[in-house]
């Protein structure tokens, strides 16, 4: 049966907020989006928005879901077994699909636990958001993330790697041009893959048909990154002008995660590791320059958080809108981030959009959030969330259960 959602507000997931259009939806999808007068003697079933707004579901484009935010998120999920990490993997899926997240970017798991999660879903085993997963994130020797990643040294191990990740079942390349903030002994200024070799592991992620996504926040790691053809810069910390140039030039995609610095200085008493506060407050002024300043060059923004990072907690994502305000984003851009902008890096087409055919994710908040971010940050102020036509709840029972498909 057909459903029309009229009365309020509606915001295109671009840059359009209308006023007295009806949005219809039919089998998973929008079937159609007119101004409300078209749809005089409707028949089917009608959703009141009077006083809210009706948006596109959103995306976060950098999330860990076998984390769940603890102070040290690597020695928490050491102490679970595999089956205990696969339940985690689902519960972080649901709880952000139930804040409006209907779709993630997993940026690096732990033994491919969270493809068998992903792939439950596509199916219809389980009801969650669309998830694209990197699998192993690819590493140097000692290099940031060598603890859970796929190290690999040299052009040849570098290229084997990003084919064992494909052959995995891979929907993305993640690789570390850089030093990071949550492994000890490395330095997120430092650049760790050469040039040769992280354009060695992009070029065959390009030959089978992948993006790619790199963790790099040194300069000359961006560098490397950009000029061996990256989809997307993960955080960015200290990009001179040299490296915001060819980004935008590029086309290249930022991904600035700020809710994990953000997250990591306001509990830096709480049992977070030393290095990683120590890192944290040497590059978060560096960062938020940054930011600013792609943004100011024009610079192409996707939402990503490192979502499952200290305290950086799953369902809590869309806070980062608000933090990219902070750093000069409008409301209107900081929303496109979260919906055209993260479909567009994730290469979902038909998802992010109020459009004629897109796909039926959609997200009912009270007020106006080109006025106030609030209304899509604050889940309170959430009426609903559909995925794919259906109705999600946004108040589950928190059993630890999984919430079954019809």
């Amino acid at each position: 049966m057909a459903t029309l959602f009229q009365g309020g507000l509606v915001f295109d997931g671009k840059d359009q907020l209308l006023r007295d259009h009806g949005v219809v939806i039919e089998d998973g999808r929008i079937t159609a989006f007119a101004p409300v007068a078209e749809f005089g003697g409707f028949s089917g079933e009608i959703i009141d928005t009077t006083g809210g707004t009706l948006i596109p579901g959103m995306g976060d484009c950098h999330v860990h879901l076998c984390y769940e935010g603890a102070a040290d998120p690597f020695a928490s999920m050491s102490k679970k077994s595999d089956a205990a990490v696969a339940m985690t993997v689902l519960e972080n899926a649901q709880t952000d699909l139930r804040a409006g997240l209907t779709m993630l970017r997993d940026c690096g798991g732990k033994d491919y636990i969270e493809f068998a999660v992903r792939d439950a879903i596509r199916n219809g085993t389980f009801v969650g958001p669309t998830i694209l997963a990197a699998g192993k994130m690819i590493c140097m020797t000692g290099g940031h993330g060598n603890r859970i990643g796929r190290v690999a040294d040299g052009e040849d191990e570098v290229k084997k790697a990003v084919r064992e990740q494909i052959h995995a079942g891979c929907d993305l390349i993640k690789i570390m041009a850089t030093g990071g903030v949550m492994t000890p002994g490395v330095n997120p200024e430092d650049a760790h893959y050469s040039a040769e070799e992280i354009a060695a592991g992009i070029h065959e992620a390009k030959r089978f048909h992948k993006r790619s996504a790199s963790h790099a926040q040194g300069t000359e790691g961006i560098l490397n990154a950009v000029r061996g053809g990256i989809t997307s810069i993960e955080h960015g910390i200290f990009m001179s002008e040299k490296c915001i140039e060819e980004m935008v030039e590029s086309g290249v995609y930022l991904v600035p995660t700020i809710a994990a610095l953000r997250n990591i200085l306001a509990n830096k008493d709480r049992g977070v590791p030393a290095f990683a506060v120590e890192k944290t407050e040497r590059v978060s002024e560096a960062h938020q320059a940054s930011f600013r300043a792609y943004h100011a060059a024009g610079g192409k923004i996707a939402m990503g958080t490192d979502a499952g990072t200290p305290f950086n907690r799953h369902g809590e994502n869309l806070q980062e809108l608000a933090y990219m305000m902070e750093y000069g984003l409008s409301a209107t851009e900081a929303l496109a981030t979260a919906m055209r902008n993260a479909a567009d890096l994730m290469g979902l087409d038909d998802h992010g959009v109020i459009a004629k055919g897109a796909v039926a994710d959609l997200v009912i908040v009270e007020g106006d959030p080109t006025v106030d971010i609030q209304a899509v940050v604050n889940k309170a102020s959430h009426r609903a969330v559909y995925k794919g036509g259906r109705l999600i709840s946004v108040d589950p029972v928190r059993a630890g259960l999984a919430i079954a498909a019809e």
